[in-house]
């Protein structure tokens, strides 16, 4: 009996190490430059893994189609079975489908998912003539139908989703002849159920019988750098993170925090500016925010009566729809519901300070501001006429009406026009006498 214990012991540690790991890259978001680099770190885990497969289950949410293309190339060329799994059930994979489904070893999608969209995949390259289009076009056609023709499955679709646009549901996929997909499954567990067994045929010829029954995947998680730039990668995010560091720069306007409000824009800045990198921006559109803001700020100095401002709404509308090269990247864009918030949100606060800017031009001053008239004011920054200074424990913006004056010396106010100081230089005679 002892005996039989040990054979059995052995049996069995010799059969769990023969039986090779499934790596698991679960991704929700925009198919990026940085999402393209997630997946190909886990491909490259899975290939020095020697696992028995990498499943991609992939929940798209817009896709930049040259990242698209690349990586589908990068799967049908792995080293290691590659399964592609679109989720959940319901979920539109649009163009991420279209490119990565027939490159995948195994594609398989959940019920009533879709994929494609009702535009070309295509995308001419600027300043290319006609004929060198028509190959280019052709030469990605011929991937599509090697894959086809490795795989056993129907890119009929292929070349009109290339020249036109196309669109199909996984019922259409797995009931066409001979069929777009493999087969659909509700979940991870029928997938692995139903990837029990199956041959798959790799790039270098070898072939791989799938074991993954009752096997549990291993996740590959995203590092933190990679999890910062996905967030940042997100349309949505990078539409905020330019209207925040609008709204730093339009409060540091109004009110000088000895650049602190203008760093903190920097920062929002250039967290936008690393999103947009990963994404086909339309430098155009970021042009009308700069000058929505522009319009919103003029709108204090200028007696539009808010007219100026709901131009910089309608401009910074219009923008933010169009922020993205939908030709370029189909489905990536600005969530609606957030550009209304947004809009409503910039119109109360500019209407908030041209209301403010009139009520100090129109109506007595008030208390606290009528002391700050005939107080000596320490120059922080240069005015030359227009600079900083500090007087009464806070900083303004001020305009010297007699010159220039030096940071450190003291000037007189004179006035206080919308949210700004009119100082002078102290006379000789002033010099002598003490701060009051």
């Amino acid at each position: 009996m002892l005996f039989g214990m040990i054979w059995l012991w052995l049996v069995s540690g010799a059969t769990a190490q023969s039986v090779r790991p499934v790596y698991l890259v679960e991704y929700d978001g925009v198919l990026s430059s940085y999402a393209a680099g997630y997946i190909r770190r886990a491909l490259r885990e899975a290939e020095a893994a020697q696992a028995q497969a990498l499943i991609i289950q992939l929940t798209p949410r817009g896709a930049v189609l040259q990242e698209a293309r690349a990586l589908a190339n990068d799967i049908a060329a792995a080293r290691v079975p590659v399964v592609v799994y679109i989720s959940p059930a319901g979920h539109d994979a649009g163009a991420a489908g279209a490119w990565l489904l027939p490159a995948a070893h195994v594609a398989v999608m959940a019920p009533d998912s879709r994929f494609g969209i009702a535009a070309p995949l295509f995308v001419p390259t600027m300043g290319v003539g006609e004929a060198t289009q028509d190959l280019l076009l052709g030469e990605q056609l011929q991937q599509f139908e090697a894959w086809g023709a490795a795989r056993n499955r129907n890119v009929d679709w292929a070349e009109t989703a290339l020249r036109s646009g196309f669109i199909a549901t996984a019922a259409q996929a797995i009931e066409a002849n001979p069929p777009f997909i493999d087969f659909v499954a509700r979940d991870r567990t029928e997938l692995l159920q139903r990837l029990e067994g199956r041959a798959v045929t790799l790039a270098d010829g070898s072939q791989v019988v799938l074991a993954t029954l009752g096997s549990r995947p291993l996740v590959v998680e995203v590092n933190l750098l990679e999890a910062a730039l996905l967030v940042l990668a997100n349309p949505t995010i990078v539409f905020i993170l330019l209207i925040m560091a609008g709204l730093a720069f339009y409060a540091e306007f109004l009110s000088p925090t000895v650049g602190i409000l203008a760093g903190l824009g920097v920062l929002l800045l250039v967290g936008a500016i690393i999103g947009m990198i990963a994404l086909p921006v339309q430098w155009l559109s970021v042009i009308g925010i700069l000058i929505a803001f522009g319009l919103v700020a003029a709108d204090l100095f200028v007696p539009s009566h808010g007219t100026l401002t709901v131009i910089g709404v309608g401009v910074m509308i219009a923008s933010a729809l169009t922020l993205f090269d939908a030709t370029q990247a189909p489905g990536v864009a600005v969530a609606l519901w957030v550009i209304i918030v947004v809009a409503v949100l910039i119109a109360i606060f500019a209407v908030t300070g041209v209301w403010l800017a009139l009520r100090s031009r129109n109506r007595p001053v008030t208390t606290g501001q009528e002391g700050l008239i005939g107080r000596l004011a320490e120059v922080r920054k240069r005015l030359d006429p227009e600079g900083m200074v500090f007087v009464e424990g806070a900083l303004w913006r001020a305009v010297c009406e007699n010159g220039t004056a030096e940071e450190g010396e003291f000037v007189r106010v004179t006035g206080i026009y919308a949210l700004r100081l009119t100082v002078r230089r102290l006379e000789p005679s002033e010099l002598s006498l003490p701060s009051s």
